[in-house]
């Protein structure tokens, strides 16, 4: 009887990939991405259908913050990858990844800030020229560097 029952307990704690998405609010394709990119894991059971473990939809949620952030999922996988094989991410895990991605953040949005700032003060001037702008571009001397932006990066 025991193990029947640790048998029943263990399919109560796994999902199908239609219950993850549903319940994380993601398609299945989506999952099915996660997975092919190493950030989620599932197994397949005796009829080859996928099953997750619980623990996914707080991994698919630390991927769904990042993401709305601007984190690329190359280092989303990065981060995650350092926690220990099939562990949940714990809300100390989730402050040390957060914590790596706050400089970029920080870096992101000053040079947005930046852009922000100059495209008023340019859009103002009423020349509407990229080329002869006297802000931006005083006698094209930046034509003289080959095409391409140049000046978000200064």
């Amino acid at each position: 009887m025991a193990a029947a029952q640790k048998a029943h307990a263990k399919v109560e704690m796994e999902l199908t990939v239609g219950e993850v998405a549903a319940r994380a609010g993601v398609a299945v394709s989506t999952l099915h991405f996660y997975e092919a990119k190493g950030l989620i894991r599932s197994w397949r059971n005796a009829g080859n259908q996928r099953r997750y473990p619980r623990e996914v939809l707080r991994r698919v949620a630390v991927i769904k913050v990042a993401q709305r952030t601007g984190i690329p999922l190359a280092e989303i996988q990065k981060a995650l990858s350092s926690l220990p094989e099939g562990r949940t991410p714990t809300a100390a895990d989730w402050s040390r990844l957060s914590s790596r991605w706050r400089a970029d953040l920080d870096e992101r949005i000053a040079r947005l800030t930046q852009l922000r700032d100059h495209m008023d003060s340019c859009i103002g001037c009423g020349c509407l020229s990229l080329k002869v702008c006297p802000l931006r571009n005083p006698l094209d001397e930046l034509g003289e560097e080959g095409p391409g932006a140049r000046l978000l990066e200064a």
